[in-house]
């Protein structure tokens, strides 16, 4: 059966966090068409994996025979998330921006699981592999507006996850999350709402046809 990962980064726990809210509608829809599928999740907030260090990132250059006993320990941690990677046949990635970027602990996550040689390059294990991300942000930082330059979640994710890893990379963007309790943005509330109802509904309808279309192929 499929397995879907399903990771979480905000900061705020459901029902105060816009990306929780779509990435468990996208959940929803997909265990919906997987009854007996696997989702394996991560609560990256709640329980963040550990900043790559030096010890795991070079034994990842070290034969591991020849590994020292610190190196096997961390390089071990560092195989879990990366095999949990590769046996995913879908990934689900809740992004909210934080100060233009990602979460420090999604960050953390990626230098875990990108291995040159690997996951990443060109024979990367995970080529192909569709992963959704939900891209959650106060304001709106899409083409045309004032802080289009300051977009680097979906830049930044969308040219590591396809370059790197060669997956196939999926957006569904929730913006103006701040509308409501923002005073300067209260006139935006109604874009607002809209936007958080699209996401809704593209969680759910991208999930049931990537769901349809990961168990046709199993």
């Amino acid at each position: 059966m499929a397995t879907l990962l399903h990771l979480d980064s905000s900061l705020f726990p459901a029902g105060a966090s816009a990306s929780r809210a779509v990435t468990d509608a996208f959940r929803k829809a997909w265990e919906a068409q997987h009854p007996q599928g696997t989702v394996v999740y991560r609560d990256l907030s709640v329980d963040p994996v550990p900043h790559l260090d030096g010890l795991a990132a070079s034994a990842a250059f070290v034969d591991p025979a020849a590994h020292t006993p610190e190196q096997a320990a961390a390089f071990a941690e560092r195989m879990k998330l990366v095999t949990e990677l590769e046996q995913a046949d879908a990934v689900l990635i809740g992004a909210p921006m934080y100060n233009f970027t990602i979460p420090s602990t999604l960050k953390a996550w990626l230098d875990q699981v990108v291995l040159m040689g690997r996951t990443a390059g060109p024979e990367s294990t995970v080529k192909g592999l569709p992963i959704t991300v939900v891209a959650s942000r106060g304001g709106s930082y899409a083409p045309g507006t004032p802080r289009e330059p300051f977009e680097y979640v979906q830049n930044y994710l969308g040219a590591l996850l396809s370059e790197m890893l060669g997956a196939e990379v999926d957006f569904i963007v929730p913006e103006l999350t701040l509308a409501a309790s923002n005073p300067a943005m209260s006139e935006l509330i109604p874009l607002a709402e809209a936007s958080r109802e699209k996401a809704l509904a593209d969680a759910a309808e991208k999930a049931k046809s990537l769901a349809a279309r990961v168990g046709s192929a199993a």
